[in-house]
């Protein structure tokens, strides 16, 4: 019994060791990882107000796009992408969320355009109570 037991041990942990140097590997094709859409992000969050979407999507477009800052167009695109019906005034959307503290204005403008990004305050809501 402990022999058998023993074998299933260094078994598997060969197996680990197999799985560990996939894993280490430099080769593209040796673990492939498929990009997360907008639409499955939504999807995985509670947002049932535009409010709430504006914000989920502003947080993907921030740690899964690496954009610094979002703007209107942004967030309209990033809608339509994920095919989810804008709001009628994202404007408003987002400044319910700068009301709520989980956006700010960006410092700078993008493409000539009042953009904004999340505060920590918002990272941590998207992240942690959605």
């Amino acid at each position: 019994m402990t022999q058998d037991l023993s074998a299933r041990v260094l078994d598997l942990e060969t197996r680990v060791r197999a799985l560990e140097g996939l894993l280490q590997s430099s080769s593209p094709s040796a673990v492939k990882i498929k990009k997360q859409s907008a639409r499955e992000f939504l999807t995985t969050k509670k947002a049932t107000s535009e409010p709430l979407k504006v914000l989920v999507f502003g947080y993907f477009l921030e740690q899964h796009e690496g954009s610094q800052a979002f703007n209107v167009s942004d967030l309209d695109a990033i809608f339509r992408s994920a095919r989810e019906a804008p709001p009628k005034n994202i404007n408003d959307a987002v400044n319910k969320c700068v009301a709520r503290g989980y956006l700010m204005e960006a410092r700078e403008k993008k493409d000539s355009k009042k953009a904004w990004q999340l505060t920590s305050t918002g990272e941590r809501f998207v992240e942690q109570e959605m």
